[in-house]
């Protein structure tokens, strides 16, 4: 399994996703996980490693030199960029979403001729048509962006979901404990996350604390403080632990997003499973993963935001949210993400 998109400090979410489902596949499988630094170790579980190439460098076209001699009945990969020249194994490539179609600005951790390639990469579908027909099977995490791979056709080759869940092990909130009046985000800053209407509508909502709990870059901050309306309370934390995180999650009246395109949305189950319940746009993906536990607002409306949140407020309304966010997020797992990958291991070596 690939583990080299692993952050070294704090997870992303294709780092959480893959780290996750090794972890969720160990108990069933023999399990080696591929990486490129070992300070990425911190943050994956404790299973057998081989240390290669960098995802980035100029030698993944010839990886497969190297994952040959592994011998694996399968190689899955959490993005779809891993090499495959010369390749004499089955091989899962992943694609999350289709976010940087429609907005094609690339991560800024990424380097700049990187950025360059990436944003050239997605002016057209013709190369990841390319990417992921190399695979023998493709995985995606929703049905929403397996409904869009299918609309652009991008590949000939079949598409599989495995999806995305909360960490197992969480204890919910009881819902008879009447929440602080604080608002959490988790997420990065880039425009498509429309992070300004969420700061926008606490102009009506003065007596809340939005907590802004990414890792951000000096500019962004400043262009964001600028927005923040007059009595209005907003909180930068440049980063958080997952400890930190939970203890927030178990506090807040909601987890808030007003993002207009995920793949999936992980940290809305993050919440729910914890009891808290969620305030999103209401988008195809977050109906999907959110169902009748979520509260969905316009996404570019920051009164239907405020007064959503003020609707929270009402005598049962949050107990009764966060019993029915509980029960949502049991329908995700990675056990059941795990035993998906399973069966197109047995698969794909019974072919």
């Amino acid at each position: 399994m690939d583990a080299r998109f692993t952050r070294m400090d704090h997870h992303d979410g294709i780092s959480r996703y893959g780290a996750s489902l090794m972890a969720a596949v160990a108990p069933y499988a023999q399990v080696t996980m591929l990486i490129h630094d070992e300070r990425q170790l911190a943050l994956l579980p404790a299973l057998p490693w081989v240390k290669i190439n960098s995802p980035l460098s100029p030698l993944e076209l010839f990886v497969s030199r190297h994952v040959n001699k592994l011998g694996a009945d399968l190689v899955f990969c959490p993005m779809q960029t891993m090499g495959s020249w010369g390749r004499k194994y089955p091989l899962v490539l992943t694609l999350h979403d289709l976010i940087y179609y429609e907005h094609p600005a690339p991560p800024g951790f990424l380097p700049a001729p990187v950025r360059a390639l990436w944003r050239l990469y997605h002016k057209a579908y013709w190369p990841q048509r390319v990417l992921l027909n190399r695979a023998d099977v493709v995985a995606t995490i929703s049905q929403t962006t397996l409904g869009l791979m299918n609309k652009f056709k991008l590949t000939k080759k079949p598409i599989r979901i495995i999806g995305n869940a909360p960490q197992g092990d969480r204890t919910p909130r009881d819902p008879a404990v009447a929440p602080e009046k604080t608002l959490t985000y988790m997420g990065s800053f880039m425009p498509y996350k429309n992070v300004e209407t969420l700061i926008a509508g606490m102009a009506a909502l003065p007596d809340f604390t939005l907590n802004l709990l990414s890792r951000i870059t000096p500019q962004r901050r400043a262009e964001l403080e600028s927005l923040v309306p007059a009595g209005a309370t907003v909180v930068f934390h440049n980063g958080v632990t997952d400890a930190e995180y939970d203890q927030m999650l178990l506090r807040t009246t909601a987890l808030v997003t007003l993002s207009k395109a995920e793949g999936y949305g992980l940290p809305l189950v993050e919440a729910m499973a914890l009891g808290t319940p969620v305030v999103v746009a209401d988008t195809e993906i977050f109906r999907e993963v959110g169902g009748d536990a979520a509260h969905y607002v316009p996404a570019d409306s920051a009164a239907d935001f405020a007064a959503t949140v003020r609707s929270l407020a009402e005598p049962g309304a949050w107990a009764e949210s966060s019993t029915a966010s509980v029960a949502r997020a049991g329908a995700f797992s990675w056990d059941a993400s795990a035993r998906e990958l399973l069966a197109i291991a047995e698969h794909l070596r019974s072919a």
